[in-house]
């Protein structure tokens, strides 16, 4: 049964689907094949709307960011923003996408509260750029030991705007129309079925959200709803043709994408086997269940009447112009070229030559917004080593910004006080257990520096090689069981052995000559 809401409301009954355990039997799951294909809407980063000066600053107090022309009164006339069209040339040769010297915008009709005139301008025959191709990197860390290389095309890139937002007071049962966002300019970027799993599909719209960053067409804020993510899905067992397909709309994290079609896989899959036929529907993804929910048949949606946009003419964009026209009327492809940046799988080629790292470790440095560029800023004293550094900006510094909800960016510890932590760690004076200690202390006291720290609490490494050997000779005196199992060939006693040790020292015995002289004087007595 479909279940139609209220588009002014939002109103939806709240039963709940059967929850699918990620532990489904693979097996059960194999026979079937699963198609997904994405629509992004990704917000332009433009101080202004697509047809109108209003702003488009995110957060501003309700109805304050409305034209004439957004709240649809008669006789206002669309003008198209330049920068919106450049923002789409310039996402579409980051995708090497054919961009059309001529695109055109269409009326798409159809009612609800929040868009005003009745029908949005988007561009549905001739749109600005069709095809292209984007390589990404499916690695989830959990699931997969290496990461996978993966490529998916694409069918167009169409500019359009944005409608309007609803706000509900169930209290006051009522609901009030927040223009601000209407008329913001999109860019739908639509791809083909080439997605298996919702990982490929997330870890595509990641590469994506990383590309439109980079090239500042639009700030890749799900939260913020500058990108949101309409999934398509099927399933079909092989040799079958494609099974009926339901959509899933406005998915709003990187997560939420992985989450939201891998639970509609496996709904679609429960009810084929069922014996109950997949209904052609739209659905929408509750965060907080993880679960799909039914929100209109595609059946009842009325029919768009797509005509002409009369009040726009074709947009034109030139490779270049000759003498005598004017630039600042036109979007020139050539001249936005060169503000291409960086490309994220760039990058990550340029970091594995550069400084000799594997592609996981390249992709988490990418992936994670101002690692790179904090990782460059530390290595910039160029005796530090690439592996080194990057060990514990992974392993432990970018722990301590995930476990305090902050970003890289706005880290307190900076690049100067962690590459002195580094050097504390490569020259011995610290072992590996106290660098941790001391960075979490540098995230609670930035001020303080690593070597402060250290000498405060007294946490400089023991070194001294003759101390050493004598409390290992002790311990090895006092533990003959262990020797003799390790001299049998359990070799994970010596961990006993070292904790003896380091309990000795209170943890600051240097680990490296605690081994060594441990397994000398061991194996001397073999």
């Amino acid at each position: 049964m479909s279940v139609l809401p209220c588009r002014l409301c939002g109103c939806l009954p709240r039963y709940r689907l059967r929850s699918y355990s990620s532990s489904t039997n693979q097996s059960r799951k194999s026979k079937w094949k699963s198609v997904i294909g994405l629509e992004i809407h990704a917000q332009i980063l433009s101080k202004s709307k697509l047809f109108s000066g209003s702003s488009t600053k995110y957060g501003a107090p309700v109805n304050t960011q409305v034209s004439f022309f957004d709240a649809a009164l008669p006789g206002t006339l669309p003008v198209l923003n330049r920068r919106c069209v450049e923002a789409g040339v310039l996402t579409a040769m980051a995708l090497n996408s054919k961009i059309n010297k001529i695109s055109k915008f269409d009326r798409k009709h159809y009612f609800y509260a929040d868009l005003p005139s009745g029908y949005q301008i988007t561009q549905q025959r001739q749109p600005l750029a069709v095809g292209g191709e984007l390589a990404y990197v499916n690695f989830n860390p959990s699931v997969h030991k290496q990461p996978i290389k993966k490529k998916a095309k694409l069918v167009q890139i169409q500019l359009e705007q944005d409608s309007g937002k609803s706000l509900h007071d169930l209290e006051e049962k009522q609901s009030l129309i927040d223009l601000n966002r209407a008329g913001t300019g999109l860019m739908e970027i639509v791809t083909e079925p080439d997605f298996t799993s919702g990982e490929e599909a997330a870890s595509f719209v990641k590469e994506l959200q990383l590309i439109l960053q980079s090239i500042g067409t639009c700030d890749g804020k799900m939260s913020e709803g500058s990108l949101r993510v309409d999934a398509n899905i099927s399933i079909h067992q092989e040799g079958e043709s494609l099974g009926t397909r339901t959509e899933v709309k406005n998915i709003n994290s990187i997560r939420g994408i992985a989450k939201a079609i891998e639970f509609e896989i496996k709904r679609q899959i429960s009810e084929k086997e069922s014996g109950r036929q997949i209904v052609n529907e739209t659905r929408t993804f509750d965060a907080e269940s993880g679960e799909t929910l039914p929100m209109r048949d595609k059946e009842k949606i009325l029919d768009y009447r797509f005509m002409p946009e009369p009040n726009l003419p074709p947009v034109h964009v030139y490779d270049s112009v000759g003498p005598g026209v004017s630039v600042e009327h036109v979007v020139i492809i050539n001249q936005l070229k060169e503000q291409l940046q960086e490309l994220p799988e760039e990058k990550r080629r340029r970091v594995q030559k550069q400084y000799g790292l594997p592609l996981n470790t390249a992709v988490i440095l990418v992936n994670e917004p101002g690692l790179l560029s904090f990782f460059e800023e530390v290595l910039q004293d160029s005796k530090r080593d690439p592996v080194a550094v990057v060990t514990i900006l992974v392993n432990e510094f970018l722990g301590q910004i995930h476990s305090r909800e902050i970003t890289v960016t706005n880290s307190p510890v900076s690049a100067v006080s962690f590459g002195e932590l580094c050097d504390m760690l490569s020259s011995e004076k610290i072992s590996l257990s106290t660098a941790k200690k001391v960075l979490a202390l540098m995230f609670e006291k930035p001020e303080s520096r690593p070597q402060d720290i250290v000498s405060e609490k007294n946490w400089l490494q023991v070194s001294d090689t003759k101390l050493i050997e004598e409390t290992c000779r002790n311990v090895l005196t006092n533990s003959p069981k262990l020797v003799t199992e390790y001299k049998k060939g359990k070799k994970k006693v010596l961990n006993a052995l070292i904790g003896q040790i380091q309990k000795d020292f209170q943890g600051r015995a240097n680990p490296r000559l605690v081994i060594e002289t441990l397994q000398r004087l061991i194996d001397s007595e073999m």
